[in-house]
């Protein structure tokens, strides 16, 4: 058993299979994201290898494993895209069946969700239509 988050117990990114399962998760993630027509638009011209990479390194970081997330803080990440809380919401569910597809526990599931709700502030910067 690894111990990347430091406590001697087991950490979620170790408990859903660590690297491989976070990277297929985030594939399916992003099968998800792009199939949504309404989030789909956000992604054109985008380098998604490149993103994907990043958004496995970030959401490791998040499950408690190796802290090798080097990323442009959030709020300058997603300024000026016009996201709205429903956008947020809608990858926020994608990613928590993405997880739920994969097999990750409930409770895992949980505190992912509550990390991404932290986030939202930085994320959203169109006011719900």
């Amino acid at each position: 058993m690894a111990d990347h988050n430091g406590t001697g117990a087991e950490s979620d990114y170790d408990r859903i299979g660590g690297g491989p399962a976070v990277r297929a998760v985030v594939e399916r993630f992003y099968e998800l994201v792009l199939a949504d027509a309404d989030l789909a638009p956000f992604f054109v011209g985008v380098d998604m290898s490149g993103l994907k990479r990043h958004q496995a390194l970030l959401i490791s970081q998040v499950l408690g494993g190796p802290a090798e997330f080097t990323g442009r803080e959030l709020r300058t990440a997603h300024a000026g895209l016009a996201i709205t809380a429903e956008h947020f919401g809608a990858v926020v569910a994608h990613l928590v069946t993405a997880l739920t597809e994969a097999g990750a526990p409930p409770e895992v599931i949980a505190r992912v969700g509550a990390a991404l709700g932290a986030t939202e502030k930085d994320i959203v910067t169109q006011p719900v239509s």
